[in-house]
């Protein structure tokens, strides 16, 4: 049988020829796929990213439900700031360095992981003011321009002092470095930082908030659908369609990817190589079923 693979780009096409293992594991492999929001955050961070160094430096926390895609965004922003050795430097430099806050949310811990995170060789036992000044002197040398601090929310965790300490290493990063520090986490993650006023004056709060029924989560939608290697194309961008996504995932873009997704793969293997609303539908209900 021949089909008509005109609904996918041309780099997918030779995708949907392959097994269905292959095509499978292909629908369940992470995908950046742009939006018009997260090109917005992107142009953001790209412009705090370019902003000239000094000791007062912007800084950003990026919040939202988890699952709504801040993660993905800051890698995707990573990922186009790799890290690359520097011949007349003779070393490697970093321009972005990507971290998270420690569940047990002290100044340790957190440093720590900075250092565990670009593989500075550290021992915990030492001093808060050795990993202090280790973190800024490999950071420094690294220069690292821009720090993201994912899962902030676990500041509160900790005790009120606990927290302070923790904000405090922030805000000094962002000076001694003179580089932007980029927070990270769900609205108790707005909540945290707001808990020492002269922190909150230095983060820019940027929401990511869940979807809406929209034309832009169709588009969203439609690119989804088009790293997806199914066979026929797939008629669920309309606004039906639209609201019952929405319905079934309270618009988390985690929950809209793993419902395409499954249905994709079930689309597979019943040979319908097509997503229709039933088959949406059920793949919800099923979802729905499974234990939590």
């Amino acid at each position: 049988m021949t089909y008509d693979l005109s609904h996918l780009p041309v780099s997918v096409r030779p995708q949907a020829f392959g097994s269905a293992e292959d095509r499978i594991r292909q629908v369940h492999t992470a995908h950046w796929v742009g939006y018009p929001r997260a090109d917005l955050f992107l142009e953001h961070f790209e412009r705090l990213f370019r902003h000239p160094a000094r000791t007062r430096m912007p800084c950003a926390l990026l919040y939202g439900d988890s699952g709504i895609g801040k993660t993905m965004i800051l890698e995707k922003f990573a990922r186009a700031h790799r890290p690359v050795y520097d011949d007349k430097l003779g070393q490697e430099v970093r321009p972005v360095l990507l971290a998270q806050m420690p569940s047990g949310p002290d100044e340790r811990r957190l440093y720590a992981s900075l250092l565990a995170e670009i593989g500075a060789p550290f021992h915990t036992a030492e001093r808060i003011a050795t990993l202090e000044t280790l973190t800024h002197v490999v950071l420094q040398r690294l220069r690292v321009r821009l720090v993201v601090i994912d899962e902030v929310h676990n500041l509160l965790a900790g005790s009120q002092r606990e927290q302070r300490r923790a904000l405090n290493v922030l805000k000094t990063l962002a000076n001694v470095l003179q580089a932007v520090v980029v927070a990270v986490g769900t609205g108790d993650a707005l909540l945290a930082i707001q808990t020492d006023a002269q922190v909150a004056r230095r983060f820019e709060p940027l929401e990511l908030p869940r979807w809406r029924e929209s034309e832009a989560f169709r588009a969203f939608v439609a690119s989804l659908l088009k790293v997806m290697p199914l066979r026929k194309p797939s008629p669920i961008t309309d606004r039906d369609g639209s609201r019952k996504r929405l319905r079934k995932t309270d618009g988390i873009t985690a929950q809209v990817c793993a419902i395409i997704a499954q249905s994709a793969e079930l689309a597979i293997v019943n040979g319908s190589e097509s997503i229709d609303l039933g088959l949406l539908q059920h793949v919800s209900d099923r979802q729905h079923l499974q234990p939590h």
